[in-house]
């Protein structure tokens, strides 16, 4: 048997002996009726969680503390590292990161700069967004990309494996279409060594791939709102997602890509819009924010998320990356639980070093901009109220709750070291000591930017 098998046979005999169901011993143990449920499909659970198992089994009489905590054990030592966090999972702690600090916005207007320097060729500008998120700084980057080719027309790939941030992503683009006409989006779960060209590598994912083309019909940023949201029964359908057994990263079930254009605009987009196992790799521009998590190992970054996207380049065609960078308030919240703690172990140096090994030959066609730090490097901060923080005046809640959210986010805690802090007030008073001590909370990402040259031919 697994631990996991062990630790599900030890609540089933408590609940046998008890008399009571499966349900009824999750709310009563640890308040969720759901709990086995999760851990039979192969859900983890947090120490905490776990010792809450135990003391309701051990205060009934049931098997000793000393076996319970072998199975614990036995399960966190089983787990991959790499399964005990995942960056984009926990929908809230994301969601109160965006709308409470302002790294999307300065992310956005930082590929906007880098925009400036596409040579757009016809027929299109083209641009990529490895890791779309929930959109927010795809909308932006929209936005000030019509300021600039406002005639010119737009061929969007946004890389985004969750269904969730597909909707809300999806949610502001309508706009998007009323304000710019001529724009083809193409939304993918595709991984990064395939995204940029919609075609799967695996023989298998190819043909199983769902290719779904939506022409929107009307003229306003209501019609398209209406025809947008019909989309998500073929959302549900295809965008699901499953963990990986070895890594514990999210794969998709169902390699997918989702076209979308305005109808009136089909013999103008016409040779924009790909076709299935037709879709050309030649962009202006991609952004790739944030697209792994720190503790990833370096190979892993550069040969299977970033090179992937160097190669997806036209000539002149440039690339900039987003990772943190540390060195910064959030840190001294953080090592105030975890002394020492420092996940960001990859420079942007080290990614662009292992980058032109994985590109071998073909790396002597690309730029490798050195940044210095000045040029690099930019903060970020959590939104609060000018006075929220004055001489000795009290410290909101909500701003307390919100700047742990975004350090514990921005550090990548994994939930299991959460849960052993979030009983005691101790996060809450080394939060608000740091705020009051620096009158703010800022963040620090890092960037690097890989262009392709000029008079390099055609070799993807």
């Amino acid at each position: 048997m697994t631990d996991a098998e062990t630790l599900l046979a030890q609540i089933d005999d408590a609940c046998r002996r008890l008399k009571i169901a499966q349900t009824t011993f999750g709310r009563l143990a640890v308040n969720d009726g759901k709990l086995v449920s999760r851990l039979q499909q192969g859900g983890r659970v947090t120490l905490q969680t776990v010792n809450r198992v135990h003391n309701f089994i051990a205060q009934q009489g049931g098997p000793s503390a000393t076996r319970l905590r072998s199975a614990i054990s036995g399960l966190e030592s089983a787990a991959n590292p790499l399964q005990k966090f995942r960056f984009y999972d926990n929908r809230q702690r994301y969601l109160m990161f965006v709308n409470t600090t302002s790294e999307k916005q300065l992310i956005a207007d930082r590929a906007l700069e880098q925009l400036d320097f596409a040579q757009p060729e016809p027929p299109a500008i083209r641009l990529f967004d490895g890791g779309a998120g929930d959109g927010t700084a795809l909308a932006r980057l929209l936005r000030g990309a019509h300021r600039r080719y406002p005639w010119l027309p737009f061929y969007v790939v946004a890389k985004e494996i969750s269904i969730e941030n597909v909707r809300l992503m999806l949610e502001k683009m309508p706009d998007r279409f009323q304000e710019h006409p001529a724009t083809v989006l193409v939304v993918t779960n595709l991984n990064y060594t395939d995204a940029p060209w919609l075609k799967p590598s695996s023989p298998i994912d190819a043909g199983t791939m769902v290719w779904h083309e939506i022409a929107l019909d009307g003229s306003t940023a209501g019609d398209f709102e209406e025809a947008i949201a019909a989309l998500q029964p073929v959302l549900d359908r295809n965008w699901q997602v499953e963990v990986s057994r070895e890594s514990g990263h999210p794969l998709h079930q169902t390699p997918a890509v989702l076209v979308i254009y305005r109808r009136d605009q089909r013999f103008v987009l016409d040779s924009i819009i790909p076709e299935r196992g037709l879709a050309r790799a030649d962009f202006d521009f991609a952004l790739l924010s944030h697209p792994y998590r720190a503790h990833a190992p370096l190979e892993f970054k550069a040969g299977q998320i970033v090179a992937p996207t160097v190669r997806a380049l036209r000539p002149n065609g440039r690339l900039m990356g987003v990772q943190s960078y540390g060195h910064d308030p959030g840190q001294d919240i953080i090592r105030s639980m975890w002394p020492g703690e420092d996940p960001f172990e990859h420079s942007r140096h080290d990614v662009m070093d292992a980058v032109r090994t994985e590109l071998g030959g073909q790396a002597r066609h690309y730029n490798f901009h050195e940044l210095s730090d000045e040029e690099a490097v930019f903060q970020y901060s959590i939104r609060m109220l000018p006075n929220e923080i004055v001489g000795d005046r009290e410290i909101g809640v909500s701003t307390l709750l919100a700047a742990w959210n975004a350090a514990s986010y921005v550090y990548q805690i994994e939930d299991a070291r959460l849960g052993a802090v979030l009983n005691k007030n101790l996060y809450v008073e080394a939060t608000r000591e740091v705020l009051q001590a620096k009158g703010g909370l800022w963040f620090n990402n890092e960037t690097y930017i890989v262009s392709r040259r000029a008079e390099l031919g055609a070799f993807n």
